[in-house]
This record gives C-alpha cells, structure tokens and sequence, in this order.
C-alpha cells in the first residue's frame, strides 16, 4: 500500500476578514517547553477567530538561524520525539537511513524509469541473468572503499537474516558473484522483472556490519554510508546531516546541511519556514501557499484509489456487475469529494497519468477513463441477471442489492470517496454500507478474504509490477487463507499466460505489447474499478533553493522518503549563488 500521507481531520475553512499572524520563531529544538507553549497559544488564537468569525492566515518566515546553505525538512515524524535508528533494513529507521545507504539502480516512483547510481551500468543478457557492473571510486564516509566484496555481503547478510529482506530479493535470486566490478545475479526463473527489485537494494559496508551480531535488530545509532550525507549531531527533537566531502558526485550537491526537527505536524509546517515537507494539506492554495509567497506544491498521482471488489464473494466475480459498478459511480465527483481537487478521475487502463502516457494503450477510448452512464450501469446490472424496479436494484432472487465497503479507520479522504460513491450507487438503488475498522484489522480482513469491496490503492510506477501483484493467479488464495498479493482473488487464464510471457522476454518492444494486452484486460474485465489517483503530497520553498521538481520536470517526486531525495538533492541549487 502506498504509504499514507499526514491526515488533518476536521479541517475549517475560516471567513475573511483579518490581517495575517506572523508565526512564532521556529524551534531549533533546544527549548521543547517554549514550543509547546507556542503551539499551544496558536491553537488558541484559532479558535479565538473562528468564534469571533475573523479569518485567520499565518504566514511564515525563514528562521534566522539556518543558513543559507540549509534545507529544513519535515521529512521524519517524531513519535512525538525521535530515537536513533539508521538501519535501513529495520520496519522503521529514521527517514534519512534512505540518504545515507544508496542502492544499485535509482528508481523514479513517478513513472518506474532506472537511472545508475551505486552500478554505473546494467545488462540482461537473458531474462535469467542480471549483469551490473560497479561504479569506480566509490567509497563509505570512513574513507574506506567501497566494492564489489560490500554488495556481496549485502545480499549474504539479507539471505542469512531473512527478516531483513523485505522486498524478498531472495525469493528470485539463485546465485550472486562478482569478478572486479562486474556482478553477476542468476535468477531462480526467468524473472526480467527482478531487475528493479534487486537494483533499489541499499548497500552497506561490510567492514561495520558484518561485526554486528545480528543485523535485523541492530539499530545503527552512528551510520556509515556511501551516500551524500553523514550524520552530524542528534537528539530525541532534532537531528542534522552534514554533506560528506568525499561523496562519488559531490559535485552535484550544494545542499550542505539538512535539518530535521521531530516537530512537523501541520501548524508546524505552516508556520516555522520549512524548505521541504511531505503531507496532505487541506485548503493548500490557503494554508500552504498563503503562508509564505515562495511556497510552492506539487501533487502527482502515486496510485490508483479504487473499488477492491473481492472476486470469491458473490456477485463481485461477475464481470457485469463490477461493469455496472463502473458505470455508476463519477471519478470526477469522488476525486473531488476525497482529494478536494488536487487529484482525477483514474484511467481504467491502470496506467498513472500522465507520468506513464508513453505506455497508455492508445486503442482504449477516452485514455480509459470509464465516465458516469447510470443507464448503462443499469443495463450491465441487468445483463447480470438483475433487476431494477425503477427506485431499487435486486438481486436475480429477487432481493435489494446491498453491500459493504471496506476502508480504514482514519484514512479520511478514503472514507470520503466511500461517501461519495455510496451516494452515487443509492442513485440506482444499492444500498451500501460502509465499515472502518482500524488500520490492522482492515489489512488483515483484505489478506483472508474477509470482505466484499474495500477501497484500496494498487499499481505505481512499475507498470508490470502493479498488474502482476493484483491479478497474478500465482498469488491467489482461497478465502480463509492469508495472501499479501492479489487480495482481490481475481483468475484469468490470459492474464496469467501474459504475466509468464513478460517476464520470459528482455525484448523492451515484446514488454511494451503485452503490457498494452493487460491494460485492455483491465478496461474490459473490470477487475477493481479505478476512481481516482492517489496524490504524492509534495510541499516546497523556492525562496532559497531552485531546482525542485515540477509538473513541467518531473524527475522525482518529492517524497521525503524512500531514496527519492537522493535525485532531488543532487539538483537542488541554492538561490544566492545562482543570483551571483
């Protein structure tokens, strides 16, 4: 699931009326009380304005103490407050484990492309054999070379502690071997698709982790990567990066220290002039934007929001009626409804747009979006055997057709799009409930079978990833049994023959076919019904540095997570020098 983006329920829109409230210096961290008390005043004062029926509009400085060679990022939530850990292969490592520890392959989330990074080049002479060949003069932030020996021992190390591989590298690995830079991974089966997988694995030193005892647990407190930071002082508030000097393209880095205060709730971020931050933000034209005029956003699609429905649970194996769900139900409306317009309808074809436009199937009419036709929704029901009596729909046994949505508790904007798209089917006459249960109940409900629709994200970047884990029979389990991957249960024979087709082929041109063939299989079979992207929350300041990435240049998200800042740091410039 994509990760979740910082949630504000119970957001207010404030009438106009009065000047702006200049936010509190930020806090560096060193006087936690005086924050609080800060915080705590400017919820007050809120709720002062609103009662009395002023608007309010914070604005927000740069703080005076960051230089300009500086990047304040909301990047790493505290719990409230944060504890040293920088082992990337734990559940929850600080954020900035991501910076640190590179990987072989650079992956851009928005559209799935590989850039080279700790490999300078790959082959896949057969889909059965990967050859990376290492980049020369790399090494960790000791001074110490890295090698070939240190990207051997990461793949040992994730094979002798199994909790650590969590992108299941070895579950497609055979064997491993280098000769000078050139490494060499023989895959299980013919698996092109691995390559991806086995390149985002992050490297780290054999020298400091091979003397740890058991890795899976340890938490690293004093990082030694290979990455363009190192870690310069922390504390449970706040902790910073200095850029390593000796890094392989220092060159492309003019950031020289990152800052990140463990406070970045929402008010915080409007108010103490961050650079960088990752959340959604209710009213962003008049929160964000509002607050300083150098704060910008960017919200590409991340995913596809859609209805799960579960295939075993009758009628949602029936083609017709997932068709008449589609029918039913305004991508548009429910966008607008759950992502307050920042977001759009989604493209039946399964594909994000526009970052995969080059792979849409150009066969599929209005770039596959399924438009709102209550007749025609009607008319699949009846096909299926149903009946409308002119107010309700009923089942071929004659009963009124009802159902459960599925959604987790606290995941607002998910629920909001439930509301809508209850709403809408109740034109038709289904009536529909909706159950939230909390976030681990809903997960494990999906992975046994134990519901009819849920709303649910799917697909990404990786195009052939994302139909492969939701509609591959390889992954299919009856209901009862646990599955982390097509949860849907969803079988199709071509589907199936098709998966087994890509990954046996390394020809770019044979790929790009039989991804056009699933994406036909995804509009006409109707296998989850697509409603709207889900947004990758990106907020920034252009006041100090440029380079950001954009609608316009899209080659990262800005994700604070994950190894995307690794791309977007390497083009980040700081304003002063480009003015001089």
């Amino acid at each position: 699931m994509t990760p979740r983006p910082l949630l504000t329920p119970g957001r207010r829109a404030l009438p106009s009326g009065c000047g702006p409230l200049e936010s509190p210096t930020p806090s560096t961290g060193r006087s936690p009380l005086r924050r609080r008390t800060l915080l705590a005043g400017s919820a007050l004062g809120l709720t002062g304005l609103v009662a009395s029926g002023c608007s309010l509009q914070i604005r927000s400085e740069p703080d005076p103490t960051i230089g300009d060679d500086t990047l304040l990022i909301a990047g790493d939530k505290g719990t409230p407050t944060f504890t040293a850990n920088f082992n990337p292969y734990q559940p929850s490592p600080r954020t900035a484990a991501t910076i640190i520890y590179e990987p072989l392959i650079w992956i851009n989330p928005l559209d799935g492309e590989l850039a080279p990074w700790l490999a300078e080049s790959w082959d896949q002479p057969d889909p059965q054999q990967i050859v990376l060949t290492l980049r020369d003069e790399v090494t960790w932030s000791d001074g110490t070379d890295l090698t070939s020996g240190d990207v051997l021992y990461t793949f040992q190390m994730l094979k002798d502690f199994p909790a650590n591989d969590t992108a299941g590298v070895w579950s497609r690995i055979d064997t491993i071997e280098a000769e000078g830079r050139e490494i060499t991974v023989t895959l299980l089966a013919a698996d092109s698709p691995a390559l991806p997988v086995i390149g985002k694995t992050l490297i780290v030193p054999e020298h400091i982790w091979s003397t740890v005892e058991d890795p899976s647990t340890w938490r690293n407190e004093e990082p030694i990567g290979s990455g363009p930071y190192t870690l310069s002082n922390f504390t449970s508030l706040q902790y910073t990066l200095d850029r390593y000097e000796g890094y392989w393209q220092r060159d492309a880095i003019d950031v020289a220290h990152l800052v990140y205060p463990a406070a970045s709730e929402e008010l915080d971020l409007v108010t103490k002039g961050y650079d960088w931050a990752y959340a959604y933000m209710s009213d962003v034209e008049n929160t964000w934007m509002a607050a300083n005029d150098d704060n910008r956003y960017w919200f590409p699609p991340g995913g596809i929001i859609g209805l799960h429905p579960n295939h075993d649970v009758e009628p949602f194996g029936n083609a017709d009626v997932r068709r008449g769900l589609a029918l039913a139900v305004d991508g548009d409306q429910v966008a607008e409804v759950a992502a307050e317009g920042y977001m759009e309808a989604a493209s039946q074809s399964g594909m994000l747009l526009p970052n995969q436009a080059d792979l849409l199937n150009p066969d599929l009419p209005d770039r596959g979006i399924i438009g709102r036709d209550v007749d025609a929704a009607v008319a699949a029901f009846e096909t299926a055997g149903f009946r409308h009596d002119g107010t309700t729909m009923l089942t071929p046994e004659g009963e009124p057709f009802t159902f459960a949505i599925s959604t987790a508790n606290g995941y607002t904007d998910w629920l909001r799009a439930a509301q809508e798209v209850q709403r809408e089917l109740a034109d038709i006459g289904i009536a529909v409930t909706i159950d939230a249960p909390q976030p681990a109940a809903y997960e494990a409900n999906l992975s046994s079978g134990d519901y009819q629709v849920a709303i649910a994200s799917s697909n990404g970047s990786d195009a052939f990833e994302g139909f492969s884990n939701l509609l591959s029979g390889e992954y299919y389990v009856p209901l009862g049994e646990n599955g982390q991957n097509n949860r849907i249960r969803y079988r199709n024979d071509e589907v199936d023959e098709l998966i087994t087709r890509y990954r046996s082929s390394v020809d770019l041109a044979e790929q790009d076919e039989i991804l056009q063939r699933l994406q036909r299989i995804f509009y006409d079979d109707i296998p989850i019904v697509a409603l709207y992207y889900g947004g990758l929350w990106g907020l920034y300041n252009e006041g100090r540095f440029t380079g950001w990435p954009t609608a316009e240049d899209p080659y990262a998200p800005l994700q604070t997570y994950q190894s995307s800042p690794l791309m977007v740091l390497s083009r980040l410039r700081r304003v002063s020098q480009e003015e001089a």
